[in-house]
């Protein structure tokens, strides 16, 4: 899967300028993310999907980033989606992810209403941020039902989208506002992911989900970073700053700054993949995993995507009056970083529940 994933990458960087143009990742790149099965990695092997534990699908996501961050933040979103193949009732799981090319878009956040009916719920929304939607197949829609949250499985043929998505950064993610009007969902196709995982689950879907969601996040935001320092090298070595001599990279600020940010990368990175292997491990065993390893993911994913930026944003300096024009790709860079830290689960307010539990302060945990 990392395999693909590179050669997709490879593939995104090539038609980022497109990707960014249409605000939507083109069918040749969709096509190939499909048949790598790069958007479904969280479904579960009994139901043909990968299955794969969450540091490789987070991998294959950080990778196609380093190519082009909405690629990247297309599959990392698809694959968060794909996990409630696991929490959703057989029958809706097979409805929605039996057909192996099946893509399907997520927003959990409880943007709709719904009442119920004989058969199942009538639902009534508008969902923002639906992040993938142009090549997606399927909508899980949160709703509030008598003060409980739900999800339903919406098909797209049966929802409004909304042309919405006209942003500063992550253009290619398509990322726009779908509508539902008084639709109605048969019960097979409703479920909650409030209670945890079903106690059937295997060891991907006992690793904390919201955890999961928040990294996805911060995987995308890894890849662009690396794609940044990757871009930034490349031009240093032709670049000679006006009235200079040298190229950039031969000039001793830029040396500097781009070995603090490889080491600031690489620190972020290893603090990423070592909480998410502490929490793969105690989803291992038959208990919950402990808060304190969803503490760990919280704090790394949004720690991550705001180093990340960070990154980004001195590579794009670094760039001077070449990184300012559409054709550079720092530019770019730059706009997806600063668009990703602006996510509710990685933006400096997320970090206020991780700080009442490291003081010992009484907070709710359940999206943890």
């Amino acid at each position: 899967m990392l395999d693909a994933a590179r050669e997709c990458a490879g593939l995104a960087k090539s038609l980022a300028p497109v990707t960014e143009r249409q605000r939507a990742l083109p069918d040749e790149l969709v096509a190939k993310l499909v048949d790598a099965q790069l958007f479904r990695t969280g479904v579960p092997g009994h139901l043909g999907g990968p299955e794969a534990p969450p540091a490789v699908s987070l991998e294959t996501a950080e990778t196609v980033a380093r190519g082009d961050a909405s690629a990247g933040w297309c599959v990392s979103i698809a694959v968060t989606s794909s996990l409630l193949s696991a929490y959703a009732p057989r029958k809706c799981a097979e409805e929605v992810f039996g057909d192996p090319r099946t893509v399907a878009a997520g927003v959990w956040a409880p943007r709709g209403t719904g009442r119920k009916v004989d058969g199942g719920y009538v639902v009534t929304g508008r969902w923002a941020f639906c992040s993938g939607i142009p090549h997606c197949d399927w909508l899980f829609a949160g709703f509030v039902h008598e003060g409980a949250l739900f999800i339903a499985a919406l098909p797209k043929a049966e929802i409004a989208v909304l042309d919405t998505w006209h942003t500063n950064g992550l253009r290619g993610t398509g990322s726009h506002d779908c509508v539902a009007d008084e639709l109605f969902v048969p019960d097979h196709r409703v479920f909650s992911v409030m209670g945890g995982p079903p106690t059937e689950a295997v060891a991907l879907h006992r690793f904390p989900l919201f955890g999961f969601f928040a990294l996805s996040v911060a995987a995308a935001a890894l890849g662009n970073a690396r794609g940044a320092i990757d871009d930034l090298v490349e031009l240093a070595s032709t670049r000679k700053p006006l009235g200079s001599s040298r190229s950039l990279a031969e000039r001793s600020q830029t040396q500097a700054a781009v070995a603090e940010a490889e080491a600031a990368l690489r620190a972020a990175r290893l603090l990423f993949y070592s909480s998410i292997d502490d929490a793969w491990q105690a989803a291992q065993g038959a208990e919950p995993v402990p808060d304190a390893l969803k503490l760990g993911l919280r704090l790394a994913a949004t720690h991550v995507t705001r180093t990340a930026a960070k990154v980004a944003e001195s590579m794009y300096d670094l760039g001077g009056g070449a990184a300012i024009y559409e054709t550079s790709p720092l530019q770019r860079r730059f706009r997806d970083a600063h668009t990703a830290t602006a996510h509710f689960q990685v933006n400096p307010a997320s970090y206020e529940l991780s700080g009442k539990l490291l003081l010992g302060v009484p907070a709710r945990t359940e999206q943890l």
